[in-house]
């Protein structure tokens, strides 16, 4: 039994079960794709760079800021209160994009 208990433990942690869910986003040809997103509470939105140029993810009231992403470089950030959360480049400020969270 307790074989059992470990064997679905380790099963778990390796399929990422109870994890939070992710939803990706890209950022492709100086625009981030799709340009808004709804989400539930407790998702982590990664956006990935697949621009040759360097892109960031910079939320418009600084609640979060990645570092300038390469090519194929990610970001992540967990949302977890309801809300409407507009981002944009900060090295392309013209790029802009939001996150809604909608709880239950």
């Amino acid at each position: 039994m307790r074989f059992t208990m470990v064997l679905a433990a380790l099963l778990a942690v390796a399929t990422g079960a109870g994890a939070a869910p992710t939803s990706p986003l890209e950022i492709h040809h100086f625009a981030y794709q799709p340009t808004t997103i709804t989400v539930a509470p407790g998702t982590t939105v990664r956006w990935m760079n697949h621009d040759e140029e360097t892109h960031t993810v910079t939320s418009s009231t600084g609640l979060f800021a990645s570092p300038g992403l390469d090519l194929d470089e990610t970001f992540e950030h967990t949302f977890t209160q309801p809300g409407t959360y507009t981002y944009f480049c900060a090295l392309h400020p013209h790029m802009r994009a939001t996150v809604v969270v909608k709880g239950d």
